[in-house]
């Protein structure tokens, strides 16, 4: 059964809030992208002020940092801040700079500490932030310790990600996502996901590239055509929703067209066996599917579904079977989320696709030098593993040699699309992208960019 809350979310989904690509509002005048945003230097420089200073991005997994204690450094340029669990159990985001001298308290990425101590002239701080002693305290003379604490910044937690925002007057982070992101993702129970993947590397191109790139389809056929066997991209069955800052494509995920009478069960069967190669999680759902289509097989070894019987309705059911024999609540969500692809850009840069058990996250951010034609991609696979499973769970890696990571033929062909559409972004004379309809959502983003780099947001 699903929960009251998330099906009137859904049905709204489908018919009020969420349009299909002839009725989004976009038209020619407004599928239009000045290429100066993705190179210039300048430009650049006032992104960095309007947006990645001014807006809520996942800096972490609570899971992390799970003990008091525990704390990890999130850096956006050359800006650092701490992530530390206190003695009470809540997060709190810090400068990583002691109010004293400015010296950097943590010059590793993670740890555990009871407080942190500056090198420098020993001042030392609780897990709260609060100063709490001082070196030397004959040579400091008096001091109002509690005017001295540590720089805090704003930190709140949504689906077991930690965001942080740089702004003093950040507006709260629910506010930000805004009521409909916030109950539609919640009965994914996304904080209960352990990485099964978990890589990070520079890239040769701007962040916003990487943003473009996974929130449109059209490039599947030029790209990826071996996914054209298992994805259908098609136009009049994609949904749209554009929730304040950020958007969501919800695409059937499905392995024919609506109309074609031509593809039978077996073809429809053999698409769905097919799709653990680009969708992992599809892999433990598939012996529950197995069994559930064995009524249907004829004499001859081949299959025929009966009216209202499909292989996603059998997917559906195997996947809700599978996950909640195996420990995790999907109560709350619908048939169509135990199968169908969701993709979300909560803005500026955190990118997921979810459907029951699993989700991916690209998380693209400017590279620390601020050459706008590199950035840092970090790219996250999350699925349900029942108890007795963490040795499936993957450590971060950090790439250092620039292709040597083996990525799925998907991700790959992606890594290497990106920096080609970089050198051609970087021609001078090309002074503008037009986008197709089919790309709503980027031009959707790039409309919010424009809204912050003009200041237009109450964020």
């Amino acid at each position: 059964m699903q929960s009251a809350s998330n099906e009137n979310y859904i049905d709204n989904l489908r018919r009020e809030k969420s349009v299909g690509m002839q009725e989004t509002g976009f038209n020619r005048s407004n599928l239009s992208v000045s290429t100066d945003r993705y190179t210039s230097k300048e430009y650049a420089e006032r992104e960095r002020e309007m947006i990645w200073m001014k807006t809520w991005q996942a800096a972490g997994r609570e899971d992390e940092i799970p003990n008091a204690g525990d704390w990890k450094e999130y850096r956006i340029y050359d800006q650092s801040f701490l992530l530390a669990r206190g003695s009470d159990g809540k997060i709190r985001g810090f400068v990583n700079a002691c109010t004293h001298r400015g010296n950097v308290l943590c010059t590793e990425k993670k740890g555990n500490n009871a407080r942190f101590t500056c090198p420098y002239h020993l001042w030392s701080f609780n897990l709260e932030g609060n100063l709490v002693g001082v070196g030397r305290p004959d040579l400091v003379g008096p001091i109002d310790k509690s005017e001295h604490g540590l720089v805090q910044i704003s930190v709140d937690s949504m689906g077991g990600f930690i965001f942080l925002n740089p702004d003093p007057n950040a507006e709260p982070l629910a506010d930000y996502l805004g009521e409909d992101v916030v109950s539609f993702l919640k009965p994914y129970n996304l904080d209960k996901l352990s990485p099964v993947m978990d890589v990070r590397e520079s890239l040769e191109c701007n962040w916003k590239v990487v943003v473009d790139a996974f929130q449109e389809g059209y490039h599947i056929d030029g790209v990826h055509p071996e996914l054209l066997q298992v994805i259908v991209i098609d136009p009049f069955r994609t949904r749209y929703n554009f929730p304040k800052y950020h958007n969501l494509a919800v695409a059937p995920f499905d392995v024919k067209h609506a109309n074609d009478t031509s593809f039978g069960a077996d073809q429809e069967i053999a698409a769905i066996r097919a799709l653990p190669g680009t969708f992992p999680g599809v892999a433990a759902i598939l012996p529950a599917f197995e069994q559930l289509i064995t009524p249907y097989q004829q004499a001859d070894g081949s299959h025929q579904f009966p009216e209202g019987v499909s292989g996603r309705s059998l997917l559906q059911q195997a996947t809700r079977a599978t996950l909640t024999a195996s420990g995790l609540d999907v109560s709350g969500l619908t048939d169509d989320q135990m199968s169908d692809n969701h993709g979300y850009l909560l803005f500026p840069n955190f990118f997921m696709t979810v459907r029951a058990g699993e989700c991916h996250i690209i998380l693209p951010t400017p590279h620390p030098d601020g050459d706008p034609n590199r950035c840092i991609w970090h790219v996250t696979s999350y699925m349900w593993l029942p108890p007795g499973a963490e040795a499936f769970r993957a450590e971060l890696v950090e790439v250092e040699e620039p292709g040597s990571y083996p990525y799925f033929l998907a991700l790959q062909q992606d890594y290497e699309q990106m920096p080609r559409q970089q050198k051609g972004l970087r021609n001078s004379l090309l002074k503008k992208l037009t986008l197709a309809q089919e790309e709503v959502c980027v031009a959707h983003f790039h409309s919010v960019v424009d809204q912050f780099m003009a200041g237009q947001t109450n964020s």
